[in-house]
């Protein structure tokens, strides 16, 4: 692989924390909603961003 400039690092960093932060809010609205449908949506929306988040750490 190449090497990342200090720019991509910075991007990746950014971007990684703002998937885990996705991640805990959706996780966390997932527990206080109350409907199923929109209960589902939320833990799919977490699983997704952790999802996102481990595809992009393979880059570091």
């Amino acid at each position: 692989m190449a090497q990342l400039s200090e720019l991509e690092l910075q991007n990746l960093r950014h971007l990684i924390g703002g998937y885990e932060t996705t991640h805990e809010k959706m996780t966390e609205y997932a527990t206080q909603a109350e409907d199923t449908k929109i209960k589902e949506f939320f833990q799919t929306s977490a699983k997704d961003a952790m999802s996102s988040k481990t595809e992009l750490m393979k880059f570091l």
